[in-house]
């Protein structure tokens, strides 16, 4: 299945600049017919999702590793 990126815009609660964005640079997609409509392929759009969740988790976790040390010393 295959989503339009204003599907994308909906499921991820952002704007389409921000999906322009995410399939230039983050997301894997791809363009079809003459005037270049994008498409996310749903297994691409949940592996981006998951990798999102991987690097906010390690972001916490440096964070509250960070916080933890200055309070020991």
């Amino acid at each position: 299945h295959f989503y339009t990126l204003d599907e994308v815009c909906e499921i991820l609660a952002i704007e389409k600049p921000q999906a322009y964005s995410l399939v230039r640079a983050e997301v894997c997609a791809i363009k079809l017919g003459g005037r270049g409509q994008w498409r996310v392929e749903e297994a691409e759009l949940r592996a981006f999702v998951d990798r999102a969740y991987a690097e906010t988790e390690a972001e916490i976790h440096a964070h509250n590793s960070a916080r933890t040390a200055e309070r020991t010393r």
